[in-house]
Formats: structure tokens, C-alpha cells, sequence
């Protein structure tokens, strides 16, 4: 049918005062669930919120919050009754301050979508009901009033909008209330522009009463001319949560990182990794990390070649490089000190002193001498001995 539910953002306020029996309270919630399969629900199409009252206001859920009937009817049948008094007119406040904004995903006003109040009460309000409710109407806010068994007809009539005779509801009993149900459908009823076909919107079409707006999908903006889209750069400052690079994909778009950072499981910020890791460089001895970079080094003894990334062996022997007095002798990596001829290398094993030499005969070439001269003074005997004979 042509004739659908005409958008809304609709915000049900249910009194659970202490009147209200609780065998009462689930029949207005069986009322809101019939409500709800009534209405076109969707982000596009009609929103949903619910108030809870009594001596204080709880917001059970706002505008912005479910936007398939499943998920809403199951959330209202959560909803426990507060009991004490009946705040009627600090309930229509609330909605006003906390449920009818941007933030709690009431529509803005260019998008002209009709604000709703639909009002279940059974007793009289114990607050005044009268200025709030005609600031509300002022603010564009249509408020309908329902009254059962004990209701105060001349409070509903205070609150609700003209015309009171298609505002102001009343029925016995909550048994029966259900019954509102078909003459909200009808109230809410509008011929169904975009249904028909009728329209020239590129991307999305809402109904509005007899007529219809353009709108565009998520990551598109509309053109001047209100009918076609353009996609937005979503990339523009502002727009993204990308901690390093934003990358723009045809009315969305996706991070990454710079050059040694790497993705979160966010998906939004970035870490730097460690470059160090085993296969990630290209150091042949030593990686140095840097916030997601690195250098190469040498061990000691080395030298990083030109290419910065291969090292050589130092000549531990060059000038300049050692402590050795006289002569330097390499080892590998390592290097040892010596002396020139005729000197001795010192306790500090790297300077030289003149070696002492010494006069004195050793003790092997003492003993020659000691044998030699015993043989002479045995021969200088017999030679005089023969010579006295």
C-alpha cells in the first residue's frame, strides 16, 4: 500500500505510579508493542523512544537507540514500573531536554519530521503540567493524551494539542486500550511519495506527510540542488579517527600507519614495531631500534662500512688505535705489545726498557775456570817436582 506510516520521531511517556497495578503496566506495554508493529520503525523512517514516570523520569531508551521493531519491542517488555507519584509535567521536560535533540538522534529540523508526545496516564499530574506542555507545543512538539479509568479529562486536555477532539483519547480500563491502536495507525497515515515511485531523489527518499525529501547514504552529502549526492571526503580533517594516515574509499574509508608503525586492533591508532625483530632489517652485527626505525652498528673491533649496514675489522695496529711503546703485534681482533731488540717489555706490558747486560761470568763457565786452573796448578807441580830431582 501507498500508504505507509509517515516518518516520525515519537516519544512515548508512560506513567507506573503507584495506581497503575502491575497487571495494568503490562497491558500498556503490550500497547506499545502493538504500537510499534504499526509503525514504519527505521533510522530513515519512524524512531522510537520511551519515558517511564512516576515521582522521577527514566528514560528508557531514546530515539537513537533501536531501529528495528524486534530490538524495540524486546527492550519494552524489560521495562519495570518506578511506582510513587506522578511527575507529568517533569516527564514532558525530560523528553524536551534529554530525548528531543540531536544527540539522542531526534532528526534536525531541515529534515522536517514531526516530533510526537503520546502521553498514558491514569491519574492526575502533581506537578504543573500546563506551562511545560505549551512550551513543548511552542518548541513543535505534537502531544497526544491518553487518559484511563481515573484520569483528570480537563489535565489531558491542558497538555495535548489542538485539536483536542483528535489529541485527547480516553478508555475505561488498560484492557481496552489496545483498541487506540487502529486510530493511531490512521492518524499517522500519509500517502507514501517515495513508495509510489514518484520521486527523483538519487539515493534515498523520505516520505513526509504528502510530500517527500532526499537524503543520501552514509558517507555521501546532498547537492545543492536536493536531489543527487556526492560523496564526502571522509578524510577531511574532522572527519576521520586515524591516528597516522587516512585512506578515502568512495564515501568511507580506512587507516593504516607510516613507514615502521603497524595497524592497532583498533583499526584506528598505530604502534611503532620493532625493526630489531629478526628478519625485519638488514644489520650484519648490531640492529639499534628508533621509533619505528633502526640503524645498523658494529660489534667492538669493527668498523660499519659505507653501505651503513656491513662492518669491517679494525687494524687494531694503526696509528692512533694503540698503546704499545715500541711495536704493535695484531691478533685478530686484539693486539699485543713487544719490544725492539736489546730491550725488555715492562710489568704494564706496553712499554720497553734497555735490557742490563751483565759482566759477570755464568755459573757453567765458573766451573771451566775452576777446572782449568786445577789442571794448571797440577801441571806447575809435576814440572817442579822434576825440576827439584
Amino acid at each position: 500500500s501507498a500508504c505507509k506510516n509517515r516518518p516520525l520521531d515519537l516519544v512515548f511517556i508512560v506513567d507506573s505510579s503507584r495506581s497503575v497495578r502491575p497487571e495494568e503496566f503490562e497491558k500498556v506495554k503490550i500497547f506499545l508493542s502493538e504500537m510499534i508493529d504499526t509503525l514504519d520503525v527505521g533510522e530513515r523512517t519512524t524512531r522510537v523512544a520511551v519515558l517511564n514516570y512516576a515521582s522521577t523520569v527514566k528514560v528508557e531508551f531514546p530515539l537513537r537507540t533501536y531501529f528495528d521493531r524486534t530490538s524495540m519491542k524486546e527492550a519494552v517488555s524489560h521495562i519495570e514500573p518506578l511506582s510513587a507519584g506522578t511527575m507529568t509535567g517533569l516527564a514532558i521536560q525530560t523528553a524536551m531536554d534529554e530525548v528531543f535533540t540531536e544527540e539522542m538522534g531526534t532528526r534536525p529540523a531541515t529534515f522536517n519530521i514531526p516530533k510526537v508526545v503520546i502521553v498514558v496516564t491514569d491519574g492526575r499530574p502533581q506537578d504543573q503540567v500546563q506551562d511545560v506542555a505549551a512550551s513543548a507545543r511552542a518548541a513543535g512538539i505534537e502531544i497526544y493524551a491518553i487518559g484511563v479509568d481515573r484520569a483528570d479529562m480537563q489535565s489531558l486536555r491542558i497538555m495535548a494539542s489542538e485539536p483536542l477532539d483528535e489529541h485527547v483519547f480516553y478508555v475505561e480500563t488498560y484492557g481496552v486500550i489496545e483498541k487506540l491502536t487502529s486510530k493511531f495507525r490512521e492518524t499517522f497515515c500519509a500517502v507514501n511519495v517515495c513508495a509510489l515511485r514518484t520521486h527523483d531523489c538519487e539515493q534515498v527518499c523520505v516520505s513526509n506527510g504528502g510530500s517527500y525529501l532526499c537524503d543520501c547514504y552514509e558517507g555521501y552529502a546532498l547537492n545543492p540542488d536536493k536531489r543527487t549526492c556526492s560523496a564526502v571526503d571522509m578524510c577531511a580533517p574532522g572527519r576521520h579517527e586515524c591516528e597516522q594516515i587516512c585512506v578515502s574509499n568512495n564515501g568511507s574509508y580506512s587507516c593504516e600507519c607510516y613507514e615502521g608503525y603497524t595497524l592497532n586492533p583498533d583499526k584506528k591508532t598505530c604502534s611503532a614495531m620493532d625493526m630489531c625483530a629478526p628478519g625485519r632489517h638488514d644489520c650484519a652485527q648490531v640492529c639499534l631500534s628508533n621509533d619505528g626505525s633502526y640503524t645498523c652498528d658494529c660489534f667492538e673491533g669493527y668498523t660499519l662500512n659505507p653501505d651503513k649496514k656491513t662492518c669491517s675489522a679494525v687494524d687494531m695496529c694503526a696509528p692512533g688505535r694503540h698503546d704499545c711503546e715500541q711495536v704493535c703485534v695484531r691478533d685478530d681482533l686484539f693486539y699485543t705489545c713487544d719490544c725492539y731488540q736489546g730491550y725488555t717489555l715492562n710489568p704494564d706490558k706496553k712499554t720497553c726498557s734497555k735490557a742490563i747486560t751483565s759482566s759477570l761470568i755464568t755459573t757453567e763457565e765458573s766451573c771451566k775456570c775452576e777446572a782449568i786452573a786445577a789442571l794448571q796448578d797440577s801441571v806447575t807441580s809435576r814440572l817442579e817436582a822434576l825440576s827439584t830431582k
